[in-house]
């Protein structure tokens, strides 16, 4: 089919994640940690559209979006040149992406992209990829890249890319605490085993378990639950690396959050709370607080990369 039947480019839409439980591992052979995760999509999207053109270009719009690579250093980038590499086919496309996840917050941002790049370039390539065939795409991308083409709730295991889906009923309503910085990721894992190998305990070299309480809580919908059982073994290497968290975690329990967690690698904080109404009032309050940069409101489970129609 010619790429003139998309004049007006491919649509998607993709969530970021919080990390309801992230248990890490000692470092496997290929450079990552060992991983033991429960991801859940919340409804704070990133929307990329795919155009015809003559060779491969990415623009980039919203908060921070100028400390994003416009190049091959991109994920997203890189999932289209993949993409075309496999379905053999030029990749000739210009991206135009919408940032409302955070820059480097550690809510999966650039892996979100890249898994709406790869939906929007199979649509516009009509390259006839399976959701299986692209998911293996993703997991060769990144390890956040396979969640957030499949949304929803997983548990993750590898390092994050091995998916199987967890029950989950209900909504969660989350407040998300955005930082004025961001914080590397990899310099995050290097904190870690930092502070874990300079402790009597060391690095485990298996990713702990997830807790059947957190599984319990999600088949029940039991929010209360669920907050009791958040975890999350990277925040004190976050912690360490931007003490100014201990501040917004902190003050998000007072404010009455249900629970407050580091999300992922940071330094986003995402406090679980009992309603719409309670998550509402707590952003404002967080807000009035001035210990974040800004807040949004967000509920899980929500779906993964799709194309709007």
């Amino acid at each position: 089919m010619p790429l003139l039947h998309y004049p007006a480019g491919v649509r998607v839409r993709v969530p970021a994640k919080v990390n309801l439980h992230l248990g890490v591992g000692g470092v496997r052979p290929d450079g990552y940690h060992e991983l033991n995760t429960v991801f859940q999509a919340v409804d704070l999207v990133d929307e990329v559209i795919a155009y015809p053109a003559r060779h491969l270009e990415i623009s980039i719009s919203g908060p921070h979006a100028d400390e994003v690579p416009a190049d091959s250093r991109n994920l997203a980038w890189r999932a289209a040149s993949l993409l075309a590499e496999r379905a053999q086919v030029a990749p000739h496309v210009r991206l135009e992406i919408a940032k409302a996840i955070p820059v480097a917050g550690g809510m999966a941002g650039g892996s979100a992209d890249a898994a709406a790049t790869l939906v929007a370039c199979a649509e516009l390539w009509q390259t006839s990829s399976s959701r299986p065939e692209l998911a293996q795409l993703a997991a060769e991308l990144g390890s956040d890249v396979a969640f957030c083409l499949l949304g929803g709730t997983a548990l993750g295991t590898g390092r994050g890319e091995i998916l199987a889906p967890v029950l989950s009923t209900g909504t969660f309503w989350w407040v998300l605490a955005l930082a004025d910085y961001g914080l590397s990721t990899p310099a995050v894992y290097a904190e870690f085993d930092r502070l874990n190998q300079s402790s009597s305990k060391g690095i485990p070299q298996d990713a702990a378990g997830s807790p059947d309480a957190l599984f319990d809580a999600l088949r029940a919908g039991d929010t209360r639950g669920l907050a009791q059982t958040l975890n999350n073994d990277l925040q004190p290497a976050a912690v360490s690396l931007a003490p100014a968290l201990r501040r917004t975690l902190a003050a998000g329990g007072e404010l009455g959050a249900l629970a407050g967690i580091v999300s992922g690698s940071g330094p986003t904080c995402a406090f679980l709370t009992s309603s719409q109404r309670s998550a509402t009032r707590l952003a404002a309050a967080l807000t009035a607080e001035d210990v974040c940069r800004s807040t949004r409101v967000a509920s899980g489970p929500a779906s993964g990369a799709r194309i709007v129609r």
